[in-house]
This record gives structure tokens, sequence and C-alpha cells, in this order.
């Protein structure tokens, strides 16, 4: 009895310390964050909450995918740009996926929106840059835009 007692608190221990620290009330408040963070914060700001990002959530990246072209040329740096990208397109997939179907939360709408926000995202880098290289930077973003909208989700 004593080492059935003894293993059931070791487990119950490891499983306190595995667990996802956001177990939230639920996909209101997941759909919330992503939402806020996917659409709404300035880049800088979605940035800086990645490094200490919640693990309840994904903010895994591979970059901005395009293997001939990079995410970095002279005119342009879209590599934030990218890793927002990656987060509303892997975020709205978790939601999806967690909280079952009947959800719209991966759709053609809401895909949409994340390419947008990363065209806008660029396109702020871009305004960034010397005269001579924004137009370079400018139709740079406008095919990494076309592509994730010809080769992205639903």
């Amino acid at each position: 009895m004593r080492f059935r007692f003894a293993v059931l608190v070791a487990v119950t221990s490891l499983l306190t310390v595995v667990s996802p620290a956001h177990a939230g009330p639920g996909a209101a408040t997941d759909w919330a964050f992503v939402s806020r963070m996917a659409f709404t914060v300035p880049l800088a700001t979605f940035s800086t909450t990645r490094v200490t990002g919640d693990p309840w959530f994904d903010w895994s990246t591979d970059g901005c995918s395009a293997p001939l072209v990079g995410d970095t040329g002279r005119s342009f740096d879209f590599r934030e740009a990218c890793v927002r990208h990656d987060f509303g397109y892997r975020n709205l997939q978790l939601l999806e996926n967690r909280y079952g179907s009947g959800r719209t939360y991966w759709s053609a709408t809401n895909r949409k929106r994340v390419d947008r926000q990363f065209l806008t995202d660029m396109k702020a880098h871009c305004r960034g840059r010397s005269l001579v290289l924004r137009p370079t930077c400018n139709w740079w973003a406008d095919v990494f835009f076309r592509a994730v909208r010809i080769a992205g989700g639903p």
C-alpha cells in the first residue's frame, strides 16, 4: 500500500510539472490571445512576447520557407514578419484541432487575415528602408504575399 501511494504521488507530481502552464478557460480565451498576437499588437510587441511565449501555444517557426530567396536580402529582412505569419497559421490550426470540429479557426477567411497581416508587416518593414531600396523591398513583399496565398492552407 505504501509503495502504491508513493508511486501515485510521484506520477501526480510529474504530471503537474509537465502539464501546460496555460490550461486556461478554453476556446474563447485562447482565440482572443491568438487573434491579438496575430492581428492586433505591433510586430515589435509580438516579437518581445514570443521570447517568453506561453507554451500552451505554438511559437515554432521555419522562417520564411523560401528556399531560393531566404527571408533576407539586400533590400529586405522579413524574418519577424515570417515568424508572426507562422504563429498565425500554426495556432489557428492548433485551435481547430484542440477545440474540435464545428469551429472555424482554420478557415479561408482567417488564413486570408493572417496573410494580409503578413503583407502589412512586410510593407511596414519596407517603409523603414532607404528610398533607393524601398521599391525592391515592396516588390519582394508582394512576391512573398502571392506565394503564401498560392501555397497556404484552406
